[in-house]
């Protein structure tokens, strides 16, 4: 057989490479939500007057939208969610089950998913236009404090019987543990940008 005859390899179908894609995909997602859930039983450290305590959750949420983008970051957000209102004991402190949104936590916990899809997309911003830090600490300040407070305080009125104004002064004191954990999520996320700068851009 002549090298003019002989056959080329046929590449792989689109068709048949989407559904490794996707199962990858899912697999990243079943990954970070279990992050999230590790991340939420460490030991917390409860401060106010309503007890509320500083756990590392918040990072895992932080992480998911920073490394995973936009989507895929949101769906480990909710499945971690989903999982803790079924009644598995992943929310901090052991809690779980939804009697959890009839407590001044509740829109903390249903903040995540848009935390982590706001994160994703920042970080995804700044990744294609070359700026991945800037992208990175943009997200995690805006999605990871910014969209977790503008749910968390209002739920806290309310399932605390306060005004905003006393949920608002109390979140305060959430401020600085949250600001560490901007810089760790910027730390560790960075060098996975680095390294994989196809992994948040998608």
């Amino acid at each position: 057989m002549t090298p003019s005859t002989r056959r080329r390899p046929t590449p792989p179908a689109a068709g048949l490479r989407r559904p490794v894609e996707r199962s990858g995909d899912l697999a990243l997602v079943a990954v970070f939500a279990a992050l999230v859930c590790a991340l939420a039983l460490t030991p917390g450290i409860p401060i106010g007057l309503l007890a509320i305590p500083i756990t590392l959750q918040t990072l895992g949420i932080m992480l998911c939208g920073a490394v995973l983008g936009p989507w895929r970051g949101a769906a480990a957000a909710a499945l971690y969610l989903l999982v803790g209102l079924a009644g598995v004991p992943v929310f901090a402190g052991g809690a779980a089950g939804l009697g959890v949104l009839a407590g001044p936590s509740a829109g903390f916990l249903l903040s995540y998913p848009f935390a982590a899809l706001v994160v994703g997309f920042l970080a995804r911003a700044g990744v294609r236009r070359g700026r991945g830090v800037a992208g990175l600490v943009a997200g995690t300040l805006l999605g990871g404090i910014g969209v977790v407070y503008a749910f968390g305080v209002p739920g806290m009125a309310w399932g605390g019987d306060l005004d905003l104004a006393t949920a608002a002064k109390l979140c305060l004191g959430y401020l600085p543990g949250d600001l560490v954990k901007v810089v760790l999520a910027v730390l560790v996320a960075a060098p996975v940008h680095r390294a994989f700068p196809r992994l948040t851009a998608r």
